[in-house]
């Protein structure tokens, strides 16, 4: 399948007149993911894992074959290392607060990188306070990289949590995390990897990384909103507290202490968004219909006509690793003398939509010393079209504004 035959299958593209950058967000959803939902709805509604009737247990099923799903898609040894959250923001959290804070003291480090989305920078800002351990950044270099002098110079025998992000969503720069877990693990730490922007674009392994944690958000690979996924190695996930307590999570509850459920549930507090793993199963369903090959492809080809034709603007500066092999999907650039949010809503009245501010990592924006940056972000239904109408629409901005700007 190419690009245009698949946009076929997203009904916002036939109700809305829209050129759609803005994938790194969140993605569009196919109609099977709509339908998925539906279907639940019309015929399988019901609290799971409460009722002992026929209605709740189909429920109960089908929020967990999704957990199967998951579980086979990551490669995860057991189906219980899969736990269901709101988005991959909430699973960081719960590593945060339910590892970290139990794991870490006074002398220890946590590392991360420069590129982290907030979601996993701010949390540790938190625990290293109150655990009196340090935080401290890997630093990219003149390519937009993490080089290995860097990482092995930040990562030392005090580390004892590294969190890294996969494909940076500011930079689209792919990290070579599965090397850095390597020598994180021989260090004595515990690795985090967050591939929220690389899993809708490219096959995880869990077992191949050898990852203790991993996150990652259901709405930017085609699933709803409101559904992210924590693994976590089943050994580390069973020595550690509970982040929210109350229903489903309990095993019992006597007037003076409680004990709690055994993984998975253990981490799922509440009424679960059953709706949600419908919709992330279909994703799933839909990714690998497509397959992961024929995505690569698409975007591979997409990236390279998108940097061509930007390169042919001599108005416009872009932020990308010229190592084509570590770049995702993603295209940060300015118009100079044209504030980033100035340059969008222009787009936005060509019926482009692209994202414009510091993307949930300002550590990095001020580290590149921009105010912020405008962003492309590219996924299987974009076509050549959609990169000749970004392009007409920067024309336009910039000979809108090109007697002011000096």
């Amino acid at each position: 399948m190419n690009s245009e035959e698949i946009k076929k299958d997203f009904p916002i593209f036939k109700n809305r007149d829209i050129t759609y950058l803005d994938s790194g967000a969140t993605a569009q959803r196919p109609q099977c993911v709509i339908d998925a939902i539906d279907k639940f709805y019309e015929n399988k509604n019901a609290n799971p894992h409460r009722g002992a009737y026929e209605l709740s247990i189909e429920a109960t099923e089908a929020y967990e074959n999704t957990r199967d799903k998951v579980a086979k898609f990551i490669n995860a040894a057991h189906k219980e290392e899969v736990i269901f959250t709101k988005n991959a923001s909430e699973a960081l959290n719960l590593i945060a607060y339910s590892y970290g804070l139990d794991n870490l003291n006074e002398g220890d480090k946590v590392v991360i990188s420069i590129m982290e989305h907030h979601s996993n920078l701010v949390p540790w800002q938190f625990v290293t306070k109150k655990t009196g351990s340090k935080l401290e950044y890997m630093y990219i270099n003149e390519n937009y990289e993490l080089s290995e002098e860097e990482i092995k110079s930040k990562i030392t025998e005090n580390t004892k949590i590294v969190g890294i992000t996969h494909v940076s969503n500011v930079l689209g720069t792919i990290n070579n995390i599965k090397e850095i877990i390597k020598y994180a693990h021989k260090m004595g730490a515990v690795v985090i990897a967050d591939v929220s922007q690389s899993i809708p674009h490219m096959k995880i392994d869990v077992q191949d990384l050898d990852c203790d944690f991993l996150a990652f958000s259901g709405h930017k690979m085609l699933a709803p909103l409101g559904i992210g996924v924590l693994y976590g190695k089943k050994k580390i996930l069973n020595n550690m507290n509970p982040f929210l307590m109350g229903g489903d999570m309990i095993e019992y509850v006597y007037e003076d202490k409680t004990t709690f459920a055994p993984l998975p549930n253990k981490f799922e507090a509440g009424t679960q968004n059953v709706e949600g793993a419908v919709g992330l199963g279909a994703a799933i369903d839909y990714i690998e219909k497509i397959g992961y090959d024929t995505i690569e492809n698409i975007e591979k080809d997409i990236l390279s006509y998108a940097k061509s034709e930007l390169s042919k603007l001599d108005f416009v500066e872009t932020y990308y690793t010229p190592n084509k092999e570590n770049h995702s999907s993603v295209i940060s650039f300015n118009i100079k003398g044209i504030h980033p949010h100035d340059l969008a809503t222009i787009l936005d009245s060509e019926k482009v939509a692209i994202r414009a501010g510091d993307h949930c990592a300002q550590p990095l924006i001020r580290y590149l010393n921009l105010p912020a940056t405008c962003r492309a972000s590219f996924y299987m239904y974009n076509t050549k079209e959609d990169v000749d109408k970004l392009i007409n629409a920067l024309k336009k901005a910039y000979n809108m504004f090109a007697k002011f700007i000096k």
